[in-house]
């Protein structure tokens, strides 16, 4: 059987050619339009997905209040294109352990994100977030409710 596959000529697999129904010119057209449609839908939606700097929010998720614990909170978000680091500093060093969640966009391809970390508040103590965003980077500094 393997034999007769090495018999079959090029002109077979082409002779159904001829009799295969033949486009209109409006059918051609019609796709044509078609792609070009398809295409500026995907040039839209590439162009609502602009660089957008992120907006931070630095919060405890109890009241601020020295020596009691708590988790210090930075929520990231509208953000575009998806590269950032968030840092959540004590005194402008980065606290060890702090978790952080799934990198989570919406329809519109802006992203949200959030790092958290347990911590206990002092009185002569700073805590901040530390966000940088294409190469830019900023500091968010935690409030005290007191």
């Amino acid at each position: 059987m393997s034999g007769s596959f090495s018999r079959l000529q090029p002109e077979h697999f082409f002779s159904n050619l001829s009799s295969a129904p033949r486009q209109t010119k409006g059918e051609i057209m019609t796709a044509f339009g078609f792609a070009v449609v398809v295409g500026l839908l995907c040039l839209q939606s590439c162009s609502m997905a602009r660089e957008s700097p992120p907006k931070v929010q630095v919060y405890s998720r109890a009241p601020g209040e020295f020596g009691k614990a708590n988790t210090l909170i930075c929520h990231v978000s509208g953000f575009h294109p998806p590269e950032i680091t968030i840092e959540l500093l004590k005194n402008g060093e980065e606290m060890l352990g702090a978790k952080q969640t799934d990198l989570a966009f919406e329809e519109n391809w802006h992203y949200h994100l959030s790092r958290h970390t347990p911590f206990t508040p002092g009185k002569e103590e700073e805590y901040a977030c530390r966000v940088t965003h294409m190469g830019t980077s900023k500091m968010f500094i935690w409030e005290a409710d007191m």
